[in-house]
C-alpha cells in the first residue's frame, strides 16, 4: 500500500420490495455505491462495482442509474461459493465497499466477515460516513440510541456501509441507459454450508415472546415517567446447561412454552 487510494470496489446484491416482494435494488449497497463515488471523485480513484449471481436480474440495472458505469457480475448460482469468487476478483483493491445486509428473509449478513477473512484485510461495519487519508480511512460508526463512534482502519479493508449513511442516491433514468451489464463467466464451486440450507418464500413473519403485562393502568403510566427497575436476573456464573435452564424457567413461568 503506497498510502494512495487508488483502487475502489462495491459489492451489490439484489434487493426486495418488502410488500410485493418484487426484486429491486438493496438500499444498504445504494448507499454504499454513492460512497464510493463520492471517494471515487475526491481521489481519482478506479470504481468497480460487483456482483456475484445472476447477470439476467432485472434488478442490477437499478445500480446502472444510481450512478455506476458498470455492473460486472460473476456467475454464481444461489448455491454457490460466492465469496471464494469475490476474494479472487477482490485481491490487489484498497477498500471494499458493501450493504450491512441483504434484503431477503434469512439474510445473515455475514458475506462481509467471510469475504474480509478470505481477503486477510480488518473489516470496519455499521458505517455511516468513510474518509481517506494518508492510506487510512477514518470511519463515523452507527450504534444504538444515537450515539456514534469515529475508528480508524489502515488500508486495505472491508467496510460496510449501515443503511442510515449519511448519503443520498439519486437515481437517473438517463444513466441507466448508458451504463452496462458485464457478465464474467468464472467456475464458482458448492458451498457445503448453503447446500444445507432449503430455500423457500417467507410465509409469516417470526412471533416475537413477549410475557404478558401483569401490571395496572397507573403502574404502566408511572413507568412511561420515571426510571424503575422491572425485576428480572443477570445469570453470569454457572455451565451453559444451568443458563438454559434459567431462561426455561422464564418462559415457563409466563406460559410463553407449553413444555
Amino acid at each position: 500500500m503506497n498510502g494512495k487510494l487508488e483502487k475502489i470496489a462495491v459489492l451489490v446484491s439484489v434487493g426486495k420490495h418488502p410488500v410485493s416482494g418484487v426484486a429491486r435494488y438493496s438500499r444498504n449497497d445504494a448507499a454504499a455505491l454513492e460512497i464510493g463515488r463520492q471517494l471515487s471523485s475526491q481521489h481519482a480513484a478506479r470504481l468497480d462495482v460487483l456482483h456475484a449471481g445472476d447477470p439476467g436480474n432485472p434488478a442490477l440495472e437499478e445500480y446502472l442509474a444510481l450512478g455506476a458505469e458498470r455492473v460486472e457480475v460473476l456467475t454464481c448460482a444461489d448455491n454457490g461459493d460466492a465469496v471464494s469468487l469475490l476474494a479472487a476478483r477482490l485481491k490487489g483493491y484498497d477498500l471494499v465497499l458493501t450493504g450491512t445486509c441483504a434484503e431477503g428473509a434469512f439474510d445473515s449478513g455475514m458475506l462481509p466477515y467471510r469475504l474480509a477473512d478470505a481477503l486477510q484485510v480488518p473489516l470496519v461495519g455499521t458505517a455511516v460516513e468513510v474518509s481517506i487519508a494518508g492510506g487510512r480511512a477514518t470511519v463515523r460508526q452507527f450504534l444504538p440510541k444515537g450515539v456514534r463512534r469515529r475508528v480508524e482502519v489502515a488500508l486495505p479493508a472491508v467496510v460496510a456501509v449501515h443503511p442510515l449513511a449519511t448519503v443520498t442516491p439519486r437515481y437517473a433514468y438517463a444513466r441507466l441507459r448508458a451504463g452496462a451489464i458485464a457478465p464474467q463467466r468464472v467456475e464458482a464451486g458448492a458451498d457445503a454450508e448453503a447446500a444445507q440450507w432449503t430455500l423457500a418464500p417467507v410465509t409469516r413473519k417470526p412471533v416475537r415472546l413477549a410475557a404478558a403485562e401483569k401490571r395496572t393502568g397507573h403502574a404502566r403510566m408511572l413507568s412511561a415517567t420515571t426510571t424503575e427497575s422491572r425485576g428480572g436476573s443477570v445469570v453470569i456464573e454457572g455451565t451453559s446447561v444451568e443458563k438454559a435452564q434459567v431462561i426455561l424457567d422464564y418462559l415457563r413461568e409466563h406460559q410463553l412454552i407449553e413444555y
